[in-house]
C-alpha cells in the first residue's frame, strides 16, 4: 500500500544531523526519495552513504550562490525542508550586528534564496517546511531578542507564503528543547544543569527527542490539508 510520501523527492536544508537528520530517515522510510544538504561535503556524503539516501548536497545557507549550485541539477522537488540555522544569542547593546543579523540570514534570507533557487521545480502539490522555535512565543532576557525576531518571523512569512505560493502548502515546525547535537553545542558544560532545571518545569519531565520532532515534520510533509500552520511540539512549555 503507497503512502503519501512514496517516491516523491524529499530536499531536506540541515538534514544530516539532529531533527533534520532524523526527518530525512522517516522520510526515507516512507519511501521517498531523499536528499539532504548539510554545510559540510564531506559530512553530508558520509550520512548519505550511511543511510542509503538518494542524494547529499553542501551548502552555506548565508551564501546564496551556494545554495543555486546546491539545487542545480535536481529537475524537480516535492517537499523542501529548511531546518538549519544556528544558535544566534547576544544582547543588541553590546554584541556585533553582522553577527545579530546571521539569525535573519540563515532563516528568512536562506528561504527567499532557496525558493527563488527552485523556481517553477517546486511541486504545486507539494509543500515546505521551515522551523521557528519556542522564542517566537517566549522571548527570554538572555540576549535572544533578535532570534526571537527571526523565529517569529518565519511563522508570519510561512502564512504569507501560503497564499503567494498556493496551492503549494507551507508551514512551520516550532519545536521545544529537543535532545539534539546542537543543545549540547551550544550549552556546552552547563548542559546538564539547564536541562534539569527544565525539566522540573516541563509538564513531561523531560525534553523532546529528535525522532519526535521529525514525526512532526513528515505529518507536515504528509497531510495534504495541513496549510500556514504552526506545529507546536514543545512538551507544552508554552503553558509554563
Amino acid at each position: 500500500m503507497s503512502g503519501p510520501l512514496q517516491d516523491r523527492t524529499v530536499v531536506i536544508f540541515g538534514g544530516t544531523s539532529g531533527i533534520g537528520l532524523a526527518a530525512a530517515q522517516q522520510a526515507k522510510a516512507a519511501s521517498a526519495r531523499v536528499i539532504v544538504v548539510g554545510f559540510n561535503a564531506e559530512g553530508a556524503e558520509r550520512v548519505a552513504a550511511e543511510n542509503g539516501f538518494a542524494g547529499w548536497r553542501a551548502a552555506d545557507v548565508t551564501r546564496p550562490e551556494t545554495i543555486v549550485a546546491a539545487l542545480a541539477n535536481i529537475p524537480h522537488v516535492d517537499h523542501l525542508v529548511l531546518l538549519a540555522g544556528t544558535f544566534v544569542a547576544g544582547k543588541i547593546l553590546e554584541v556585533d550586528v553582522d553577527y545579530l543579523k546571521r539569525a535573519f540570514d540563515e532563516r528568512i534570507w536562506a528561504a527567499v534564496h532557496t525558493l527563488r533557487a527552485l523556481g517553477n521545480r517546486l511541486a504545486l502539490d507539494g509543500s515546505i517546511t521551515f522551523i521557528s522555535g519556542g522564542l517566537a512565543d517566549r522571548p527570554t532576557a538572555q540576549g535572544t531578542a533578535v532570534l526571537a525576531a527571526a523565529s517569529a518571523a518565519m511563522e508570519a512569512f510561512a502564512r504569507g507564503l501560503a497564499l503567494e505560493l498556493a496551492p503549494v502548502r507551507v508551514n512551520t515546525l516550532s519545536p521545544g528543547t529537543i535532545d539534539t547535537p546542537l543543545l549540547a553545542r551550544t550549552l556546552g558544560a552547563h548542559r546538564d544543569a539547564y536541562v534539569a532545571a527544565l525539566t522540573e518545569k516541563l509538564p513531561t519531565r523531560r525534553l523532546g527527542t529528535a525522532d519526535e520532532a521529525a514525526a512532526a515534520v513528515v505529518f507536515l510533509m504528509s497531510n495534504g490539508f495541513m496549510n500556514g500552520e504552526t506545529l507546536h511540539i514543545d512538551g507544552g512549555s508554552r503553558l509554563v
